[in-house]
């Protein structure tokens, strides 16, 4: 739905002389709720939508590794990278009548965040202050494919990005292919595809809180908190494809 803007003064105003009687915004949010509306976050989508056809034949593909992974034949790893700063992506929250609850921001620090993640909360992330560029990722994926408690057939989802592509990169993928890992590309502007969204989400809209931007420390601990203790304290229950 493509969104118009419009004060909400001049709805009310507008529904009040075409009904006869005045409205206010308590009425109109009793009759959306009566209509069926609900009042949540509005979602950021994409200019421009992947191919149908080569995004129907690597859903395909997808979706028949996801059949796989339910014989334990092999298990699935969602990748991306994320940054976390001090500008707060709390939109809202519960505010004493009267009092402006405020959150400090400012722009600069940053905490990116590359991770490798599966279906049952499994986790494993690195974090770096500066940019993340191919060598970092190159060297994250050595870590994980060198890490014991993996799963032996590992595929591993990524979205692509030009870090993803890069000559660097792919020169990898047969060394990475010897240890048991293969690299699944997902069709372009398809981010609901890769479940590790989901994850990022989660960190900046829900798990971290207001009294955690007070300092850019305190921001840190909080974010390699949630990374460390995620499978435990912080879950996530994925729905099926």
């Amino acid at each position: 739905m493509k969104l118009q803007p419009i004060k909400l003064f001049n709805l009310l105003a507008g529904l009040s002389a075409e009904l006869g009687f005045p409205v206010s915004k308590d009425m109109l949010k009793r009759f959306l709720k009566r209509l069926g509306y609900t009042f949540r976050r509005i979602r950021r989508v994409l200019k421009k939508t992947p191919d149908p056809i080569i995004y129907h034949q690597k859903l395909d593909e997808l979706t028949k590794l996801i059949a796989l992974e339910k014989q334990n034949f092999l298990k699935i790893y969602f990748v991306d990278e994320s940054g976390f700063n001090e500008t707060p992506c709390i939109p809202y929250g519960w505010q004493e009548k009267g009092a402006n609850l405020s959150i400090p921001s400012q722009k600069g620090r940053r905490c990116n965040v590359f991770g490798i993640m599966n279906s049952d909360n499994e986790l494993y992330a690195t974090t770096s202050e500066k940019s993340i560029n191919a060598a970092f990722v190159i060297s994250a994926v050595d870590a994980f494919a060198d890490c014991p408690k993996r799963a032996p057939r590992a595929v591993l989802v990524f979205d692509n990005a030009k870090i993803h592509h890069s000559k660097l990169f792919k020169n990898k993928i047969p060394e990475w292919q010897d240890k048991g890992i293969e690299i699944f590309y997902l069709p372009t502007y398809s981010p609901h595809l890769n479940r590790i969204e989901t994850l990022w989400r989660k960190c900046k809209y829900e798990w971290l809180v207001p009294n955690d931007y007070q300092s850019w420390k305190q921001l840190k601990d909080k974010i390699h908190h949630i990374l460390n203790n995620f499978g435990t304290e912080f879950t996530i229950k994925f729905n099926t494809f």
